[in-house]
């Protein structure tokens, strides 16, 4: 059982734990997004969470348990954004929401983002059955929707896979390119404006390529 300096202080244990939790996995993201699971220890992120390595291993046993606790939980991120699909049956509104969505998130979640892109880079080793069953099953129901509209005449006859392939590199592509992003910018981070108008510009340039005619600017 590990031990908890922060009880002194009259937290309780699920608080404790919470606490835990959240840092290593933050630290996990950081460490995995630089080094890849290859590359990373347990040790590097027990030490970067500032915790003994015993405790990460109480709450993770294996390296590999953490790594997939990160990955779906940027997933999780991911499907959340996507729920403007389930909620909303207006292309325009649907589309624009996801599109923005997913560009905030590249933006506060860049190094979730990177762990995943570093995996599938290598060919999903650890994940691979999670991309046949939970993102397989979440892409064909996206697909259903977007085929539905296109059969309403809602927005023009494109193949919705390549829709989605095309909105997932647009907006991932701030979190993980963003160092050159960074460097085209005069070396500093995009600001607010610059996001904004960045969104506002992916969101015209897919719309306006699926024939969805756009009577508001993006959030």
């Amino acid at each position: 059982m590990p031990t908890h300096a922060v009880n002194k202080n009259g937290n309780s244990k699920s608080a404790v734990r919470r606490h835990n939790e959240e840092a290593i996995l933050k630290a996990a993201e950081s460490v995995f997004a630089e080094s890849g699971f290859r590359g990373a220890t347990t040790g590097q992120i027990a030490e970067r969470a500032g915790i003994p390595k015993p405790n990460l291993h109480y709450y993770y046993p294996t390296k590999e348990s953490l790594y997939r606790r990160v990955v779906e939980n940027i997933f999780n991120v991911w499907l959340q954004a996507a729920n403007s699909f389930d909620d909303c049956d207006d292309p325009e509104e649907a589309l624009t929401r996801y599109i923005s969505t997913k560009m905030d998130i590249s933006r506060s979640h860049p190094n979730g983002s990177k762990v995943w892109a570093n995996e599938i880079l290598h060919g999903a080793p650890v994940i691979q059955d999670y991309l046949e069953t939970t993102l397989r099953s979440w892409t064909d129901g996206r697909i259903a929707v977007i085929e539905k509209w296109i059969q309403q005449g809602r927005m023009r006859p494109v193949n919705p896979r390549y829709l989605l392939y095309m909105i997932w590199s647009c907006t991932q592509h701030y979190a993980d390119f963003n160092h050159q992003i960074d460097t085209l910018n005069h070396s500093v981070p995009l600001s607010d404006e610059q996001f904004a108008e960045a969104k506002e510009q992916v969101v015209d340039i897919i719309l306006n390529g699926v024939g969805v005619v756009r009577s508001k600017p993006a959030a």
